[in-house]
């Protein structure tokens, strides 16, 4: 396994949980939830991108929702934006990886460890976004690659992702 820290971001309307990997890719541990302001759009990818440079990510991860039938609908448009976005302020890899039913793990993740449903919102961001980077681990440890699908500078420009990358 290649080392280097590991960035996940489950990006929602209304926050943006981040979580990091050690340099080995062994842990993910939740980091931050980022707060997303509608007057002032570019402040969380701002943030995510000084989190990225203060722990020397070498990769992000950003969880593209999709439906259990595959299909992606406003949610998934809004992470597609945010990783072109992203990729436009970090000399890192940015992937979009699929993050169906993290949200749900992560709520089961939390009511486990104790948690309220009431505390919940204030980490689940955080917590989803360990579930994504834990997955992300698990198939590049099983399989030697690195899962997603990357988003480029080009992408960022005319608006589209490679597919399949």
């Amino acid at each position: 396994m290649r080392r280097g820290v590991r960035l996940a971001i489950d990006v929602g309307a209304v926050r943006v949980g981040v979580a990091a990997s050690d340099p080995d890719g062994i842990l993910a541990t939740p980091v931050e939830t980022v707060a997303r302001d509608a007057n002032n759009p570019d402040a969380a990818i701002v943030r995510v991108a000084e989190i990225a440079a203060e722990r020397e990510a070498k990769t992000i991860f950003i969880g593209l929702p999709r439906t259990l039938k595959g299909q992606e609908g406003a949610a998934a448009q809004s992470a597609r934006d945010f990783a072109r976005a992203l990729v436009q302020r970090v000399n890192v890899t940015v992937k979009l990886v699929d993050e169906r039913l993290t949200t749900v793990v992560a709520h089961q993740a939390l009511h486990q460890s104790g948690r309220k449903m009431k505390s919940h919102r204030s980490v689940i961001d955080q917590q989803a976004a360990v579930e994504i980077l834990r997955h992300s681990l698990d198939v590049e440890r099983s399989t030697g690659r690195v899962p997603g699908i990357t988003v480029s500078q080009n992408d960022a420009e005319d608006g589209t992702e490679a597919a399949g990358r």
